[in-house]
């Protein structure tokens, strides 16, 4: 994917004005009366995300003016791209380090569109914008091919997305960075003891894979991210309906967005030692699908009854997480698209988060506010664990009655987490339901750059 930066301005380049909506009418009173009356007859009051082309005296294309809510805003400038002809701008306004960034972030990120399947596309010359002054150039490069590696391994539709294209992709990642990865396959699984990835994928032509990527220094803290690599779901043989399957390419989203964050932190060379497991299985419907009833003895040695196949995502994690557990990391982090019910309590654009350790739940709010990442906290309430009880095994894959499902989900994936381990789950939508300044309708990230701000922080350089 291109997006379009230069380094300088030149005789030709056009300014952009950001004009907060708030101030509007007080900027508005500084401007000659040429440009006041430019701005009266076509309308233009500042609104956010409303762009006004204006011309010079001598009638050739000569600035922009765009209304904002923050003009160091992350979004404010992302419906520029595609709204601009081509020729060569600059943002005429002062940043600091972070709203430099932000803007170019936002910037590069409406360059977006996922063209793959399609026969014929617009070939249309694009804007570029010269760097903004003050801006970490790394960082907005790093974070815009995170985001766009995470909404094409989703856009990717499961015929060409499953178990060993998503290996394929972590193996691509690997030889960039120099990294390790370790894949089991098949049968193998039961023979290195994770029976729940295989239970939930066996029943696919596509052998079901534990994908395990591995870089850094041994000396270094400890980190483990743990994605839901769901390719395709099918809901099993509790059979999701027709409308219910038509997104479900996206339920690998989780999988995405841990290699989404890998080439984050591997790229910025932070001081860990970074494993990345990734549970990689379709869920599919045929003689050797797992059943309703059935019990799995799982890798930690707690058995599971299945009282839903739907509810999948929680199985093939839960082998996952319990072999990140056993080496006692500095943190482990999980992204799943794993409930409805997160959806129902916070919505499609925001994560929600379950986290067992208070000051790293205050850092990742904090920021994901700072960011423009949003995240919510939900509770892993304890007494809702009894709603996970067993008549014949230990533990529930699904709670009685439904109610208060995305936390029962958490409750269940905390199981096989210690509780001295700082551990903290995303439930993601990992998906644009809506277009937005961008933000095109299809995959997206969601608290990977709030968990990357952390991660910096506490194992910077």
């Amino acid at each position: 994917m291109t997006y379009q930066f230069v380094n300088a301005r030149d005789k030709n380049t056009i300014p952009i004005i950001p004009i907060e909506t708030a101030v509007f009418k007080a900027w508005l009173k500084t401007q000659e009366n040429v440009m006041r009356r430019w701005v009266k007859s076509v309308g233009f009051n500042a609104e956010a995300g409303s762009v006004s082309l204006v011309a010079g005296k001598d009638g050739s294309f000569s600035k922009v003016l765009v209304g904002v809510d923050e003009h160091h805003g992350l979004w404010a400038y992302a419906d520029l791209p595609r709204r601009l002809s081509e020729g060569r701008f600059e943002i005429d306004a002062r940043f600091d380090t972070k709203g430099a960034t932000a803007a170019a972030i936002g910037w590069a990120l409406g360059f977006y569109k996922f063209n793959r399947y399609k026969s014929k596309t617009t070939n249309y010359d694009f804007p570029s914008l010269v760097w903004p002054v003050n801006c970490d150039r790394s960082s907005v490069r790093r974070t815009v091919d995170s985001i766009f590696l995470v909404r094409d391994l989703i856009n990717t539709p499961a015929s060409d997305m499953g178990p060993g294209e998503l290996a394929a992709a972590t193996r691509k990642l690997a030889r960039k960075h120099k990294a390790t990865v370790k894949v089991i396959s098949g049968k193998n699984l039961l023979n290195r003891n994770y029976p729940t990835i295989h239970a939930v994928g066996r029943a696919a032509d596509r052998a079901p894979r534990l994908i395990d990527l591995t870089w850094g220094r041994r000396t270094h803290p400890k980190v483990t991210l743990v994605g839901k690599g769901v390719c395709f779901d099918s809901g099993g043989l509790d059979l999701k309906s027709a409308s219910g399957m038509l997104r479900m390419k996206k339920d690998m989203g989780g999988a995405a967005h841990v290699l989404g964050l890998a080439h984050m932190i591997m790229d910025a060379k932070l001081k860990v030692r970074l494993r990345v497991l990734i549970s990689a299985v379709e869920n599919s419907v045929s003689g050797d699908a797992y059943r309703p009833s059935d019990v799995i003895r799982t890798r930690k040695g707690i058995t599971v009854e299945i009282g839903n196949t739907d509810a999948e995502g929680r199985l093939v994690m839960c082998d996952a997480l319990a072999e990140a557990d056993r080496e006692k990391p500095s943190m482990i982090a999980d992204f799943a698209t794993l409930t409805g019910a997160a959806r129902v309590a916070v919505g499609t654009q925001i994560a929600a988060m379950f986290c067992n350790n208070d000051k790293l739940a205050a850092e990742l709010y904090q920021a994901g506010v700072i960011n423009n990442d949003p995240i919510w906290r939900l509770p892993l309430y304890k007494p809702y664990r009894r709603l996970l009880n067993s008549k014949v095994a230990d533990i529930n894959n699904v709670s009685e009655g439904g109610l208060a499902g995305a936390i029962t989900a958490a409750l269940y994936l905390e199981e096989f987490v210690s509780p001295a381990t700082p551990w903290v789950h995303f439930d993601i939508m990992a998906w644009n339901a809506m277009a937005l300044p961008g933000r095109p309708v299809g995959g997206e990230a969601m608290g990977m750059r709030a968990l990357f701000e952390v991660m910096q922080k506490r194992f910077g350089l």
